[in-house]
């Protein structure tokens, strides 16, 4: 492993702090790519195109300064977070917005559009590159409209969401719903934001339409009772799946249910936070690839799952390793925001929400980027779905690695331990 840190920027307290000292601002864009763009999240569509559109596909993003500090949370109807060149050229985009890190979360549906490449729609203007301008307008939107506001936060325990892969009686489970409160000063809601784990999967892989699934539908619910974006952002998701009541069918009706928890923690909320001081901190990691994707052994077993141009991307992606990305932020000391660009599992958010001491901690899965699973090295030992080839390509105790080094972040944003950054 090598971790290189690069990014920091910190906006430090100050006597006479006010809540015009902290800032937000939210906007919501279409993201839906045309139909006939090939599908994302299951192996037996190969690359057979899109037929429809279920549901539309949208990103939503919160824009958030504290001091001179900036940070934009995004969340995205996709499978995955951008790929590592299309996060290049949003940031470089965004260059002149002075936003010190981003955020961009995917939910995770399984029936949104490929995007590792950008060949298509072919003939045309790729949907990827659409795609890059729409999230850097709708992040652009966001922040022109920040004005002075104020935020609260609420959790709760639910059995909305199950592990999948283990077969203990103890098997973990992440089952809280975190909601963060983004208000005016006159109390009129500017966003909320939706933390919670489990796997979009509730839609049959044959169902070759584009949906944003269960949070698709979560987010419809809540915005049509406050009238403001909500955005979801997926946490640990790599071993959970949901647990639908008795009653509850499908994902439009689980997206309901779920948002029916999160109005009703929103509803209790009595936002006092003012963000006097926001710290961020971005690494990379390199870890090595447990695949050799030149093979010509793993490239016949990769073809019966992907298409050749899709096995191009991850020869490509995994050439000098697997290097994902780590993105934290600390918010007035007391609300931590932890983006990794994979399918964590379960136990790592659990092990972090509990050694960080924070008392709120947004984990956020699928997060600039992805890498596949990364599981803990007790699901590796239990094995199942998740915890080996092909879907895990990182060494064993990669995520605890990362995991790790988030918690040092996380101590020495605060001022806790001592940084070797400054």
């Amino acid at each position: 492993m090598r971790p290189i840190v690069i990014a920091a920027a910190l906006a430090f307290n100050s006597p006479g702090l006010s809540a015009a000292d902290f800032e937000a601002g939210a906007a919501k864009a279409d993201i839906t790519p045309p139909t006939g763009h090939p599908m994302w999240g299951y192996s037996s569509r190969k690359d057979k195109p899109c037929e429809g559109v279920r549901d539309p596909l949208h990103a939503r993003a919160l824009v958030m300064k504290a001091g001179e500090t900036k940070i934009a949370l995004v969340s995205l109807d996709l499978g995955r977070a951008p790929t590592r060149e299309s996060m290049k050229r949003i940031r470089e985009k965004l260059k002149p917005e002075r936003i010190a890190e981003l955020f961009l979360v995917a939910s995770h549906t399984h029936h949104g559009p490929v995007i590792e490449l950008d060949t298509w729609p072919k003939g045309d203007r790729p949907y990827v590159r659409e795609l890059e301008d729409k999230l850097v307008g709708v992040i652009r939107q966001a922040d022109a409209a920040r004005k002075p506001a104020r935020y609260g936060i609420a959790s709760t325990e639910t059995a909305l969401n199950r592990n999948r892969q283990s077969k203990r009686k103890d098997a973990p489970a992440d089952r809280e719903v975190l909601v963060l409160r983004v208000e005016d000063l006159t109390g009129k809601p500017i966003a909320h934001a939706v933390n919670f784990a489990a796997h979009p999967t509730m839609h049959p892989a044959g169902l070759m339409t584009f949906s944003a699934d269960y949070p698709g539908a979560m987010t419809k619910h809540v915005e049509a009772e406050t009238g403001v974006p909500c955005l979801f952002l997926q946490g640990a998701a790599g071993d959970l799946s949901t647990n639908s009541p008795e009653g509850v069918k499908g994902p439009d009706e689980f997206g309901k249910r779920l948002g029916e928890t999160v109005l009703a923690l929103a509803k209790d909320i009595k936002p006092t936070g003012k963000g006097g001081v926001l710290a961020v901190r971005r690494e990379e990691f390199a870890f090595k690839c447990v695949i050799d994707v030149k093979s010509p052994f793993v490239r016949a077993a990769l073809d019966r799952a992907f298409f050749p141009e899709l096995i191009g991307f991850f020869e490509k992606e995994y050439a000098d390793g697997v290097r994902p990305t780590l993105s934290v932020a600390v918010l007035d000391g007391a609300v931590g925001f932890v983006g990794v660009s994979g399918e964590f599992f379960s136990e790592h958010a659990l092990s972090l929400k509990r050694r960080a001491r924070l008392p709120h901690l947004f984990f956020l899965g699928y997060c600039n980027d992805y890498h596949q699973y990364f599981p803990t090295i007790q699901a590796v030992s239990e094995g199942g779905y998740g915890t080996g080839l092909p879907v895990a390509v990182t060494e064993v105790g990669a995520g605890e690695k990362v995991i790790d080094r988030a918690l040092i972040h996380l101590y020495q944003l605060r001022g806790m331990i001592p940084d070797a950054a400054k």
